[in-house]
């Protein structure tokens, strides 16, 4: 039986990599308080475990986010004035066409989200938005990104995923570029002014065509998170490789990081040896819900279980298949999640997991618009100095266990990791790991120090937390001394 969720959840669109998430809360305009009072309903309502992170942890994102959450709006509201001085709007309405009546908010409007739409073309009077900040397009009928956003003086976030687009013009990319996501499009090329965008920190790119990348962007100084799985790359980017902040990077399914065989490190079951039960939460790539055994399978492996049953299609990160895969190929290790099987039949592909124990708890909650790249905290989350440690050791254990495997995880967040009472941790979602066992020695070494940096971030994100009493002591000191190696 699939979990209900309570009357009034809504679905929620992730404003960070466009990925797609399953119903949380529509929220807006609450005070400090009341979300803290609603985070904590959510997280009694839905069933908690690791694989529902995703979900109760995208509060993060109306928590922390200055700008807040975009409530949908009407296309009649706007046409009466109703919306004057807003800030953020939103509209899905099927429009084939830009409301010029958006026009009317030149002076306030800072958010625009027009997701869901029919639209195939921006007017060039989207200029006179000179507040503009940031901008959503996914799901729309582009075909070229409108070169009008290269106008805007403050536009620094672009969204347009699962479009049609297949040219990216010169002059599209505005110059306060800081974020721009062109998931599942048809993109072969992109211009080399993109190399030109210094202050860009993350770039979401998988799903496309593109057979190269422009040199140019071994300019980009500040990138931090890079997405290029599923495409059709026959070489390693080497322009991003020297990079000398990136921390955050994805490359599987192109063929320069194309695997010759299916790992085979857990047994391959058949869809039927098990029976789902309620959903735990839903992500990109797929669906992970509790499930029982059925009849003999049961007495070969532990009776809790979880399986992460596939999507088809592309996602944020990249292949569902090429997630199974990095997630076999790591093996087994205490402090991340236990594959214990697989399922690969025609059109259904799954993993089977130990069911992670109820009591762990999300160790952080995902970047927000504002902090783009790094993790976010409640504002009355404390760790002790010594928890941190403890935290620390176990996850560069994972860290040298992942690379001794060749697997880049390239999502190494305090958001992808759980913890306990006692500072114990389990660490997952492998969504945009990359095996990377057939790039040249070189190449493998700059993987593994990219990977470095997010671990170092880890650390840093955490020492942001250690509860005040504690940062005169040696062991914080220590732990600030990683950070420069």
């Amino acid at each position: 039986m699939q979990h209900v969720l309570p009357k009034g959840l809504k679905h929620l669109h992730d404003y960070g990599l466009n990925t797609r998430i399953n119903p949380l809360t529509a929220v807006s305009g609450h005070t400090d308080k009341s979300l803290i009072f609603i985070k904590r309903t959510i997280s009694q309502l839905l069933p908690f475990s690791f694989y529902s992170n995703f979900l109760v942890n995208y509060w993060a994102v109306l928590y922390h986010s200055h700008h807040g959450f975009i409530i949908l709006h009407t296309l009649s509201q706007l046409k009466s004035g109703e919306l004057a001085g807003t800030q953020r709007l939103k509209l899905s309405e099927n429009l084939t066409s830009f409301p010029l009546e958006i026009l009317s908010l030149a002076d306030s409007l800072e958010i625009l989200d027009l997701s869901n739409n029919q639209l195939t073309s921006l007017p060039q009077e989207l200029v006179q938005l000179k507040k503009l900040k940031i901008i959503f397009a996914s799901n729309n009928q582009f075909e070229v990104l409108p070169e009008v956003l290269g106008q805007l003086p403050h536009l620094e976030m672009v969204g347009f995923k699962a479009n049609k687009i297949h040219s990216v013009p010169e002059h599209s990319l505005p110059a306060q570029l800081r974020w721009l996501i062109l998931t599942d499009n048809q993109i072969k090329t992109l211009p080399n002014s993109l190399g030109e965008r210094p202050r860009l920190q993350k770039l979401a790119l998988a799903g496309n065509g593109l057979t190269h990348l422009p040199q140019s962007m071994s300019q980009l100084d500040n990138l931090e998170l890079v997405r290029i799985s599923a495409n059709q790359l026959t070489e390693c980017p080497e322009q991003l490789l020297s990079l000398p902040k990136l921390a955050w990077f994805a490359f599987a399914g192109n063929p320069f990081s194309q695997t010759k065989s299916a790992i085979q490190s857990v047994p391959v079951l058949p869809s039927s040896s098990f029976s789902l039960q309620d959903v735990l939460g839903q992500g990109a790539s797929g669906v992970i819900s509790k499930a029982t055994w059925n009849n003999k399978y049961q007495t070969d492996f532990p009776e809790d279980i979880a399986v992460k049953v596939f999507k088809g299609e592309v996602t944020s990160d990249g292949y569902p298949d090429d997630e199974l895969q990095a997630c076999l190929k790591v093996g087994n290790h205490p402090n991340v999640v236990q594959s214990l099987a697989q399922v690969n039949e025609d059109g259904y592909l799954a993993l089977i997991m130990n069911l992670i124990p109820s009591h762990f708890r999300n160790l952080g909650l995902p970047p927000c618009f504002n902090s783009c790249t790094r993790d976010t905290f409640s504002p009355d989350f404390t760790l002790s100095v010594e928890h941190i440690d403890k935290i620390v050791k176990q996850m560069e254990e994972v860290f040298v266990h992942l690379h001794s495997n060749q697997v880049c995880h390239g999502d190494l967040y305090a958001h992808n990791t759980l913890y306990d009472e006692e500072a114990n941790i389990i660490f997952g979602d492998f969504g945009a790991a990359s095996m990377y066992h057939m790039l040249t020695e070189a190449q493998q070494a700059c993987i593994k120090q990219i990977e470095h940096r997010a671990l170092c971030h880890f650390i840093d994100d955490l020492l942001s937390v250690c509860a005040e009493g504690n940062r005169d002591e040696k062991t914080f000191d220590l732990l600030k001394q990683k950070l420069s190696h």
